[in-house]
């Protein structure tokens, strides 16, 4: 597997894109929905990436900055057929090498609280994530986690 950084201009990643932000307004209510589309990932302050099996896309994840110290983890998705085969791991150390490079004290993140978001929550506290309140612009809601990691 290659973990690539990608500009965000393939079609490949648009519709792995477009297929995420609609998952995720099928399960969650639209208010709770904080996954980017694809132009706010374009983002300067957004570094993203893509995971490939020869030519096949397999998942993707992105690195925000939220200040000199600290970034979050956004639009971390695994194409169905690829599920719990250790791509979204391979992303995530990606981001957590990146945001240790950088400088960052810590990762912060926001998933789903309904049962749908359990393997992204193990995955997470797997990588040494811990529970905390919101952080950035984001308020309490029932329907949202939010994580963090130390780095420093």
């Amino acid at each position: 597997m290659q973990i690539r950084e990608d500009d965000l201009t393939g079609k490949k990643i648009a519709d792995l894109l477009w297929e995420h932000l609609e998952n995720m307004y099928e399960i969650t209510p639209p208010e709770s929905v904080h996954a980017l589309d694809i132009e706010a990932l374009r983002s300067p302050d957004i570094t993203f990436w893509t995971a490939w099996d020869g030519e096949e896309l397999v998942g993707c994840g992105a690195l925000k900055e939220l200040d000199s110290k600290s970034g979050e983890i956004k639009s971390m998705r695994t194409v169905k057929a690829h599920q719990r085969r250790g791509v979204a791991s391979k992303i995530l150390e990606q981001i957590i090498k990146e945001a240790q490079r950088r400088g960052y004290d810590c990762l912060n993140l926001e998933t789903g609280a309904i049962p749908e978001f359990a393997p992204a929550r193990a995955l997470y506290t797997g990588y040494g994530f811990e529970y905390r309140g919101p952080f950035a612009d984001y308020i309490d809601d029932p329907n949202s986690v939010f994580m963090t990691k130390k780095l420093a």
